[in-house]
Order: structure tokens, then sequence, then C-alpha cells
């Protein structure tokens, strides 16, 4: 069942702020106001980092026609936002997982995690190959191993259409591998 704008106050425990004229089902992810794709169902995650702050592009995505966001904090006024619909959470990074997270729950198939130093890229393509006469491979695209990554590869997971998932998991900090293991779920690997 796909996951709709108005259910992520609850899956990612935030508050709504502003209900959107259409409660689109969620279709994409939207993490860089540059590479703004497909608008229908489009939600953006503004995240936060030190050299970045997703909320100072709030504005000109709404310009391009997104009308979905997940906040960690509120615009100053919802007033140039019509018909827009804004979630706030205590952690947009917390969230784009938790949703991850809750999107692999519904896949039953098999699902392996590649990690390790080195070599898990080449390892999940060889394995994606070696696998794809016989199966409908859903696997991370590039090298999307990381905490923002992970919820992007596993968000292309698409029961009824993918036989098996394959992503990598990769660490640059303690603790990061559990967040990446509650959202992978791995069944091998």
């Amino acid at each position: 069942m796909p996951i709709r704008f108005s259910d992520l106050p609850a899956v990612l425990g935030g508050a709504l702020l502003l209900a959107p004229a259409t409660d689109a089902p969620v279709a994409t992810l939207l993490l860089d106001s540059r590479r703004v794709g497909l608008i229908d169902g489009a939600v953006f995650f503004a995240l936060r980092g030190p050299n970045h702050d997703g909320h100072h592009h709030l504005a000109a995505l709404y310009a391009k026609g997104v009308r979905l966001f997940v906040v960690s904090h509120a615009p100053a006024s919802l007033a140039p936002f019509a018909g827009a619909g804004f979630v706030q959470v205590a952690d947009a990074l917390a969230a784009l997982q938790a949703l991850a997270a809750r999107h692999r729950a519904a896949f039953t198939g098999p699902v392996w995690a590649i990690t390790g130093s080195n070599g898990k890229t080449i390892v999940k393509e060889w394995l994606a190959q070696v696998l794809a006469p016989d199966e409908d491979v859903c696997r991370s695209p590039k090298s999307y191993n990381s905490q923002v990554g992970v919820p992007l590869s596993v968000w292309e997971l698409a029961p009824g259409r993918h036989t098996l998932g394959i992503f990598e998991a990769g660490i640059s900090e303690r603790g990061e591998m559990a967040r990446l293991a509650r959202i992978i779920r791995p069944t091998h690997g």
C-alpha cells in the first residue's frame, strides 16, 4: 500500500503544519534543490549539514512546483505556500531514514546488505549481474551507502516489481551501521 503525504506525521513522528491541496502518494524523495525532476508525489526533506540547510530553498522549490515538504523548523510564514503540505519533525535525516525503513518493511523478498572497508560497490554490481537473469534486482545506484544514500536506495525498492534487493552500507562514524541496518533490514549479508 503506498504511503500518502497524510501518513507522514504518524510514520515520521512529526506534526502536520499545513495540509496539501491534494493528498498524493509519496513517489519521489528530494534532497537537492538543484535536481528537481518529477514533481508529482515528490517530497522535499530539508536536511541540514555543516555547509547547507535545505530550509533555505523552500521558496525556490515551491516556485519549481514542489508542494510537499518535511522540515525540522517551520518557515516564518506558511502563507506563501498555498496548496503545499508541510510536516515538521525533530530531525529531517532521521525522518528520511524512518520513511525508508517503513517502505522496506513492505518488501517480503530477500535483501542483501554489502558491507566492509573496501570493495562494496564492485561486489554489489557483480552480485546484481549474476542474479539478473533470474531476479528483478533493485540495487544501490553508484555507491549510495551513507546515511542519506541508503534511504534513497531502499526507497527505489518496488514490491510487486523487484524480487530481490542488494544495498551497500558504509560507515564513517560510530553507530552508523546500526542505523543503516534498521533501514535495510537484510535477510542476507
